[in-house]
């Protein structure tokens, strides 16, 4: 997954045109609460952006709203900052990422309401950026496992990890991981601290992600690297353990909007916290999946998830 793929800001400048320079092509309008507004709504390049990011559209359009899409954009820092410019007026961020990589905050806050209101008043006191409707999602990493492969370990968190990995069947057990993960503070280092664990060298292996998990639903891999939301997880009959020392950091998803759009136009909060609160862990995996999986294009998967919750008519 491309989310913590980061960009510098002249990186990202160099990958895309400036949006106000391309020309705004709004539509949808209507009758509806949001009669008259114009929002430029944007997304990340990955799959669950896009997904997210047509959710938004479409139902915005449904309430009335203009809406200028410009989801699928080439990594978070393009998007960063064309919020931050006002190119665009809204997207679904990661606190997780504003907290660490936008903000400057070396250490996450374990509880999510907590960390959630931190990034609000922070953003919003030194960018002009509003944190509205978080959603239950919580796109993070995590570690996998077969089902049937922790049931027969006796394995459902983390903790259970430690006396497991040290004991004779600790040499049979190997732990998939990407590169990165291998050597980042929040990744396996930091990991194996928390839980006291020892992975050897011979037990580990790092693997593009798409073989992680392919390779842990086939058991060559006892553990895997994984992202929460991936489609993947329920189409392979993985378990993510339980992270019940909370050491990974919280990457719940929220709308993140320009405070002067906001101002002008309030109702937004009220409209779209119900779309916000259905979109769990679980309904991401499954959305997901649909796209990486079953092949769905992004905005029809978000059209017929719209319809199927009965947030905007059916065809």
């Amino acid at each position: 997954m491309m989310r913590r793929r980061i960009v510098s800001l002249a990186a990202a400048a160099a990958l895309i045109p400036a949006l106000a320079g391309c020309g705004a092509q709004y539509s949808g309008g209507g009758e509806g609460p949001l009669k008259g507004a114009q929002i430029a709504f944007g997304s990340k390049d990955f799959t669950e952006q896009k997904v997210l990011g047509q959710i938004a559209v479409q139902y915005l359009r449904s309430q009335g709203a203009d809406v200028w899409d410009q989801t699928g954009l080439v990594s978070s820092q393009a998007v960063r900052s064309s919020i931050e410019r006002g190119d665009i007026d809204a997207n679904w961020e990661y606190t997780g990422t504003a907290w660490i990589t936008y903000l400057g905050n070396a250490k996450p806050i374990a509880e999510t309401k907590a960390q959630f209101e931190a990034v609000k008043k922070q953003d919003e006191e030194e960018n002009g950026l509003s944190w509205i409707d978080p959603a239950p999602l919580n796109n993070t990493y995590a570690l996998a496992i077969k089902r049937s492969k922790a049931e027969e370990l006796g394995i459902t968190k983390l903790s259970d990890l430690k006396e497991l990995v040290a004991s004779p069947k600790g040499k049979d057990l190997t732990l998939c991981v990407e590169s990165e993960f291998a050597n980042r503070p929040d990744g396996l280092p930091g990991l194996q601290k928390t839980y006291g664990l020892k992975f050897t060298r011979d037990n580990t292996k790092r693997l593009d992600t798409g073989l992680i998990y392919s390779q842990t639903g086939n058991g060559t891999c006892t553990f895997g690297e994984v992202f929460t939301t991936d489609g993947r997880i329920q189409n392979l009959d993985l378990l993510t353990l339980e992270d019940d020392k909370k050491f990974f950091p919280i990457y719940q998803a929220a709308l993140n909007i320009r405070t002067e759009v906001l101002g002008k136009h309030p109702q937004i909060e009220r409209i779209m916290e119900p779309v916000a609160r259905r979109l769990t862990t679980k309904t991401m995996q499954r959305l997901n999946g649909r796209v990486d999986i079953e092949g769905v294009l992004p905005d029809k998967v978000a059209r017929e998830w719209l319809q199927d919750e009965g947030l905007i008519p059916k065809d």
